[in-house]
């Protein structure tokens, strides 16, 4: 069943001004467990204040061993909760739910399908995010319950399929890494035994050792000489093995668990109990749910081969993690962070630079576009189309990464880039949102989106659709303004008719006595894909250049 849990638990994080309080929830759809919080957002402060959790363990990641496909009936278990995740959000009146899916969705073969089936069925759409992505999100989750002063930590989430390892230092997360060991996976691949044989346990021990040296070593690698990192751990393994600690070693568990500490000693000495225990044994101990005990010994050891491959002794436990980084990460989206946090707000920018740097992008042009494509968008919102701000966002990424795939071939370069984007690991951005970007990218020249093409026709949604129909429309246009890549055009003004249906693009050229012949021709001759999709014609004229002043 689910359990509804209210909880005053406030975290200050800067200031910054706006006019009242407002209800969000954030959803959690994970291997083993959805997860709700909802929380009251004071924008004045701005904090955040949880005012109700949700936990229901559907064990979403019990898929076909055949197929690996998520079977119907953990669907069906999903989807039930879901519904009254929504029930318990619309009691506290919150304004949206921002909902993500993890491990189990992401790798599903039918995973989408389900994600589609949620929006369906329940109108709530549900954004899948990578595994980086959802570290990322983890990091900053933690960073709003807890204070780093600038030190280096380490995070590290068991979650049912993966398991995050985080090192961050109050400021950008040096590594984001995220690894398919987890407590509901190894405990379905590699244990048949109950209690667990020895033969099973040091095989299980030996595979979480190989899959965690990776990322270990990464954190190795970006830590500076002489630092000592603090271990931070999250996710229901861990504060059920620091909850059975509390309540052995002082008679009750504190609350908040938050800080709570063991060490590498009692965690060994946990997991050699819980070994040696059945199934029922686990069970019978206080504060362990029955579902929880049938995956806490893989779980449990995963944290201790973590634990002795960093050479750490201690770990701290972090109440917070994904759910409440998606509120974080939400209040950054909505500019009300603007201290401490600030360069985690700017991270879509920075990714999108990355990856063009990286794939040799001429940003001195695409910024051009870019620049192009948003004054495109700003000036025909109201008029041509009512997108948002977020889409505004996705435009602009789409317009400095469109020409990236040039760097694998100049022939059929738009569809290079549709995969350099969409596996390009670009931190900020759910699923969706990348799969939209790598799409605009995809026909920004030659063909215009078609039901036939997979990559458009799995969009998650027909409004995905039309956004990705609409706006590469708007970027043909910004392409063809900057036809010879030389900055020809200075700025674009655009004058909407509605009487004649007639969009007036009056453009100034940057240098006198340029015809901007080229630039012309080149609007002309893609305008009519714009034309067709917003129900305009399009008339493009030569202004007179600026004159400076000396």
């Amino acid at each position: 069943m689910l359990n509804s849990v209210a909880k005053e638990s406030t975290v200050n994080i800067s200031t910054a001004t706006a006019k009242q309080d407002r209800i969000l929830a954030a959803i959690d759809i994970g291997t083993n467990s959805i997860h709700m919080v909802v929380v009251r957002v004071d924008p004045v402060l701005p904090t955040f204040t949880i005012i109700a959790k949700e936990k229901d363990t559907v064990r979403l990641g019990d898929r076909d061993p055949r197929t690996g496909d998520l079977t119907p009936e953990a669907m069906e278990r999903a989807i039930k909760a879901l519904q009254r995740c929504q029930k318990l959000a619309k009691s506290f009146n919150a304004e949206q739910i921002v909902a993500v899916a993890t491990s189990a969705a992401r790798e599903a073969p039918n995973g989408r399908d389900f994600i589609k089936r949620i929006d369906s069925e329940l109108g709530l759409f549900v954004n899948l995010i990578s595994g980086q992505e959802e570290a990322r999100r983890i990091y900053l989750g933690v960073l709003s319950g807890m204070e780093f002063n600038n030190h280096p930590h380490i995070i590290i989430d068991i979650g049912g399929g993966s398991t995050e390892l985080i090192l961050g230092d109050s400021h950008e997360p040096r590594t984001l890494s995220s690894t398919k060991v987890g407590a509901v996976r190894l405990t379905a691949e590699f244990i048949t035994t109950d209690p667990i044989s020895s033969t099973e346990f040091q095989y299980l021990q030996a595979y979480i050792r190989g899959m965690l040296e990776r990322p270990v070593e990464e954190v190795r690698v970006h830590l500076q000489p002489g630092e000592q990192p603090r271990l931070v751990g999250t996710s229901g393994t861990i504060e059920s093995l620091a909850t059975i600690h509390a309540r052995e070693k002082l008679g009750m568990v504190p609350n908040p668990l938050n800080g709570y500490q063991l060490s590498r000693k009692d965690i060994k000495e946990l997991v050699k109990r819980l070994a040696a225990m059945n199934y029922a044994e686990r069970a019978a101990i206080p504060g362990m749910s029955d579902r929880r005990s049938e995956i806490i010994v893989a779980g449990a050891l995963i944290l201790l081969e973590a634990m002795t491959l960093l050479g750490i002794e201690s770990l701290m436990i972090g109440e917070r993690a994904l759910r409440e980084g998606v509120i974080v990460d939400w209040m950054l989206s909505h500019g009300l962070i603007e201290d401490r946090l600030r360069y985690q707000g700017s991270v879509r920018e920075r990714s999108v630079l990355k990856i063009a740097q990286k794939y040799q992008v001429n940003l001195e042009y695409s910024q051009r576009v870019a620049t192009f494509a948003l004054s495109l968008f700003d000036q025909t919102t109201g008029h041509l189309h009512n997108w948002d701000t977020d889409t505004r966002e996705l435009l602009w990424a789409a317009a400095i990464l469109h020409n990236c795939g040039v760097y694998v071939s100049h022939s059929a370069h738009h569809k290079h880039s549709y995969y350099l984007i969409r596996n390009g690991e670009l931190l900020g951005f759910a699923e969706s949102e990348i799969e939209v970007i790598a799409n605009l990218a995809r026909y920004h020249r030659q063909s215009t989106p078609k039901k036939k093409h997979s990559n458009y026709s799995n969009l998650p949604s027909k409004k995905h659709r039309q956004l990705v129909s609409q706006l590469s429309a708007i970027l043909r246009l910004a392409v063809a303004l900057d036809r010879r890549q030389i900055g020809a055009i200075e700025r674009v003004r655009c004058e909407f008719h509605p009487d004649t249906q007639e969009l007036h693009l009056g453009l100034q050229p940057s240098h006198p006595g340029d015809d901007c012949a080229l630039e012309l021709w080149s609007l002309d001759y893609k305008k009519g894909v714009f034309e067709e999709e917003f129900g305009v014609r399009l008339i493009a004229t030569l202004e007179p250049a600026s004159v400076v002043m000396s």
